[in-house]
């Protein structure tokens, strides 16, 4: 099988991002009452960052902060609301750990600009800077790096892989037109966000066709509904599925993933890796070093 890997180096303060060198873990902090995993447990800014502090301690290479929950059936909450649940947390771990790549997991301009400027560092938008029309004039104002993800308002595909790519593409093409540099875009398939379970499995065997798109791909499948439904079992109980679909990804060249159990993932990583990286068949494509 031949992978391609993308290399960049993002230089944000004291915080580096190296890509090209590892598959990087991301390590989930929901800072919200009702996400579906782990809603309720870190409101606490302190416990929070606490547990932020433990995923880097376990081997995530950056941090992930959300304040809204994107579930299934999520009651959206207001900007104001957002800012006050992850500012604080934002702000703390930035004093407490200030080389550590802070991404916020948003789709409203207004939380993104407030949270890059409180020392975030990584937009993570799931509606692929679709949803608010400002998101990619911040990320090219604030010349941050942004994950878009593959995210639509209805499932009526024709050809699902060909559209998934196209939707992609689109957003791509909005970043770029809006001033984002190209080599601060990373892409993520949306795993689980207007797809059902046959799609989501049919998304995660074509990886491939989406880091052929030209960017970065991150993996986000931690402990989602079409895993638990596969192996039926509950939610706490599916790390060994989710460490499946992350070394699936990473053989088919997805560079970071997005976890909840870091510790348990970083192992599944680490040995993915040993195999990718020793591979003749693995394509390295150098990009721009980017200084943020």
């Amino acid at each position: 099988m031949k992978t391609t890997i993308y290399e960049r180096t993002y230089r944000m303060g004291e915080a580096v991002l190296e890509l090209g060198a590892s598959t990087k873990i991301m390590g989930i902090l929901n800072v919200t009452p009702d996400s579906f995993s782990d809603g309720g447990r870190y409101v606490d800014p302190d416990q929070a960052v606490r547990h932020a502090l433990q995923m880097v301690e376990d081997g995530a290479d950056l941090i992930d902060i959300g304040g809204e929950s994107t579930r299934p059936g999520y009651e959206p909450v207001s900007a104001e609301e957002e800012l006050r649940r992850i500012i604080p947390v934002i702000e703390a771990l930035h004093r407490a750990a200030p080389h550590i790549p802070i991404s916020v997991d948003t789709y409203k301009a207004e939380v993104a600009r407030e949270a890059i400027r409180a020392g975030a560092h990584i937009m993570n938008d799931i509606w692929g800077g679709k949803k608010d029309p400002d998101m990619l004039k911040a990320a090219a104002e604030l010349g941050c790096p942004i994950i878009l993800m593959h995210n639509r308002k209805d499932m009526n595909y024709g050809d699902f892989t060909a559209d998934v790519v196209r939707d992609l593409q689109e957003s791509v093409e909005l970043a770029l037109k809006a001033g984002v540099a190209g080599e601060r875009i990373i892409l993520d398939p949306g795993v689980g966000f207007a797809k059902n379970l046959p799609e989501n499995l049919q998304i995660m065997t074509q990886l491939d066709r989406l880091v052929g798109i030209g960017y970065p791909v991150l993996l986000a499948t931690s402990r989602k509904k079409f895993i638990r439904t596969v192996l039926d079992l509950p939610v706490g109980d599916v790390v060994e599925g989710t460490a499946a679909t992350v070394a699936f990804g990473i053989a088919q060249g997805c560079q970071i993933v997005r976890v909840h159990d870091v510790k348990q993932i970083k192992r599944t990583v680490d040995m993915c890796d040993a195999m990718l990286y020793a591979s003749p068949d693995t394509r390295r494509v150098r990009e721009h070093i980017t200084e943020g």
